[in-house]
């Protein structure tokens, strides 16, 4: 797994879009300013994923993680998703919000959290205020102390 290489791509990035369309993912907001999107590559080249994350203030929003059909089940989904924390400031927090994927998530380290205890920079996000449903579970990264 080690193969794997995030490259940093821009929220209008055709594939990007494509691949969220297909795993009914929101793209309404993903080429506004402030979403980070990456891009995930084997060592041959061939595009595996993609995931996107959004700061919001000292913390971060988790979204649209998605593995290309061919290498669903590999386990690919996992690296992801800990390669993009491992790169993030381990000083904030990780929350994402889901409709049907609680359960991948809880495997990682996710916890279901109140919308109350979130913080207000993260319910600010177009992602949570308006485009999730409010029956989405928000979920929060128990990360080991640094």
């Amino acid at each position: 797994m080690s193969a794997i290489k995030l490259e940093q791509i821009e929220g209008n990035d055709a594939g990007l879009k494509a691949a969220l369309t297909e795993a009914h993912l929101p793209t309404d907001d993903i080429e506004d300013h402030g979403r980070t999107f990456f891009r995930a590559r084997l060592s041959d080249g061939r595009a595996i994923g993609f995931l996107g994350v959004e700061r919001c203030g000292d913390d971060f929003l988790l979204r649209s993680v998605v593995v290309l059909p061919d290498h669903r089940g590999q386990g690919l989904g996992s690296v992801l998703v800990e390669r993009a924390v491992a790169g993030l400031d381990p000083g904030g927090a990780v929350f994402l919000a889901t409709t049907s994927a609680a359960h991948f998530f809880a495997r990682l380290g996710f916890s279901d959290v109140p919308r109350e205890s979130v913080p207000a920079a993260v319910l600010a996000t177009r992602q949570l205020s308006s485009i999730c449903p409010s029956s989405a579970t928000i979920m929060r990264l128990t990360r080991p102390p640094t």
